[in-house]
C-alpha cells in the first residue's frame, strides 16, 4: 500500500521551509517500518522506490514545481530508474534521503536520490528519469522550468549519467516477447 500518510507528513513539515532552486538537495529522514521489510527484514527494494517519492514530491514542492503543476493541470510521471543497492537498512532503522534535480534534456527531469546510513554510508542510490505531462504528453522541460521562473540551461550531466541515457536510448523497445 502506499505510504499516503507519511506523504501528507512530508508536505506538512515542509511546507513552510525555505524555498529551493532547481539543483538544490533536499534532505529528508526517514525509518524502515516493518510493513516496509523484505523476508529479511530490510528494506523491500520495491519499497525503496516508493519512498523515494517521499523525498521527490517535497523537493518539487520547494522548488515550486508543484504549484506550477497545479496551474498548467500538468503532471508528473517516472519515465526510467537505475538503482544501486549497497548496504542494507533494517527495521527501525533511521536514514537520510538527499534529493535533488541534477540535468534536463528536450523531454525529460534527471533526478538523483540516495539514501544514507547513520554511520555515513550510502545505502542505495537512485538516478530516475522524470517527465511533466499535460493532455497533449510530454511538457518540455524548458517551458516548465520557464514557468517556474528558471531560465538557465542545464548543468551538464555528469559522464555516467550521459551514458545512462545514451544506453537506455539505444534500449529496443518494445522489448522482444518470447513467442513460445
Amino acid at each position: 500500500m502506499y505510504p499516503f500518510l507519511r506523504m501528507v507528513k512530508e508536505l506538512i513539515k515542509f511546507r513552510n521551509a525555505p524555498a529551493m532552486r532547481v539543483g538544490d538537495i533536499h534532505i529528508s529522514e526517514h525509518r524502515c517500518w516493518p510493513w516496509d521489510i523484505d523476508l529479511w527484514a530490510e528494506l523491500n527494494n520495491g519499497r525503496t522506490l516508493t519512498l523515494y517519492d517521499l523525498g521527490r514530491i517535497p523537493l518539487a514542492q520547494r522548488a515550486g514545481l508543484v504549484s506550477v503543476m497545479r496551474k498548467n493541470g500538468w503532471g508528473m510521471t517516472m519515465a526510467g530508474v537505475s538503482v544501486r543497492y549497497r548496504r542494507r537498512i533494517r527495521t527501525f532503522e533511521k536514514i537520510e534521503m538527499h534529493s535533488r534535480a541534477v540535468c534536463w534534456d528536450d523531454k525529460f527531469l534527471y533526478l538523483e536520490q540516495s539514501m544514507w546510513k547513520k554511520n555515513g554510508e550510502c545505502a542505495n542510490h537512485a538516478l530516475y528519469r522524470s517527465a511533466i505531462t499535460d493532455a497533449s504528453g510530454i511538457v518540455a522541460p524548458e517551458r516548465v522550468l520557464s514557468a517556474m521562473g528558471h531560465s538557465a540551461q542545464s548543468p551538464e550531466p555528469a559522464d555516467w549519467i550521459k551514458r545512462w541515457i545514451e544506453a537506455d536510448a539505444a534500449r529496443p523497445w518494445p522489448p522482444m516477447q518470447d513467442k513460445r
